[in-house]
């Protein structure tokens, strides 16, 4: 049986499928090599962070040091709970949160100054980005040297008539240098991160608020603020996110957490339980509840400043 124009159904059906099957086997195929793309970075992402966190969360299960393992359940996180020590620990790491306002105004001013192109702007903006190529060991180093017992600080304070001052010998002193390493050491990258919030402003805003008189304190309050709060909550985030977590280096080149545990701070308290006390159960417990709390507190962060812009 043919059709009218003299062609069988089963020839148009015929005629048909090889364009569909083609699209079918052309989709599989770019699906085959978008897989074959990713397939390196998940590769990475698996071995270098699914596996480890997963890992240490078996860990946080065990009471182990490293080559055996015996199940405790939920006893390393009672442990640490119980530890007055932690609280101490946690305590000191709040005392760093100071850094934070201080290298969010500090990198506020200069990017704003940066945005205006004062004289010499382009050697400044390669200064203040110079501490960020240097490790945190290496800056722990300088600024350990600055303050030490017979350093230079020490040496301008004598010349001055004063004595000098062990500042790595009190909780207070010893945090103060700290602070004041967090503080240069961090202000110049967010200063960049601030210019490419400014860079988005028309610059006419600045042009008409010249014209009507603003100040440059009042331009700062009344424009530039309001315009890169966005970009000010997520330097805010990260810096939290880095006091909490990324303090090791400078601990452990300046006071490794002394004197005491004055300076301790839960990372270091992490590396000092899972490899200095053979307590590798009770670092990973440690390490879990970390991870949870900056999780929690970053959601409660991003909640806060969105209640704050509606």
């Amino acid at each position: 049986m043919t059709t009218q124009t003299g062609v069988s159904p089963s020839t148009a059906s015929r005629g048909d499928t090889p364009p569909t099957r083609g699209k079918s086997r052309w989709r599989r195929r770019e699906r085959w090599v978008a897989l074959a793309a990713v397939a390196p970075a998940l590769v990475l992402a698996l071995g270098f962070m699914v596996y480890p966190v997963g890992y240490a969360l078996f860990i946080s299960f065990h009471k182990t040091n490293g080559l055996r393992f015996e199940f405790v359940g939920l006893g390393n996180y009672v442990k640490l709970l119980t530890d007055p020590l932690l609280y101490k620990v946690f305590g000191t790491n709040l005392l760093f949160l100071v850094s934070v306002p201080i290298v969010i105004f500090a990198a506020l001013v200069c990017s704003v100054l940066l945005y205006e192109r004062i004289r010499g702007w382009k050697f400044y903006r390669v200064l203040f980005f110079v501490p960020n190529v240097l490790s945190t060991a290496v800056i722990g180093l300088m600024f350990k040297t600055l303050f030490a017992y017979s350093g230079p600080v020490n040496a301008l304070i004598e010349a001055f008539g004063g004595k000098p001052v062990d500042f790595f010998a009190g909780a207070g002193s010893a945090i103060f240098v700290i602070v004041l390493a967090l503080v240069w050491s961090g202000f110049g990258y967010q200063s960049l991160i601030l210019l490419s919030g400014l860079s988005s402003i028309n610059p006419e805003v600045f042009e008409a608020a010249v014209l009507d008189g603003a100040g440059w304190w009042r331009r700062l309050w009344s424009i530039t603020l309001p315009n890169i709060r966005r970009v000010v909550v997520l330097v805010s985030i990260l810096n939290v996110l880095y006091t909490f977590t990324s303090l090791f280096g400078f601990i452990f080149v300046m006071t490794a957490g002394g004197p005491g545990y004055d300076t301790t701070t839960l990372d270091y308290l992490i590396y000092s339980l899972a490899f200095s006390s053979s307590r590798l159960g009770e670092g990973s417990a440690l390490a879990v509840m970390v991870f949870l709390f900056i999780g929690g507190l970053t959601l409660l962060q991003l909640r806060f400043f969105r209640s704050a812009d509606d």
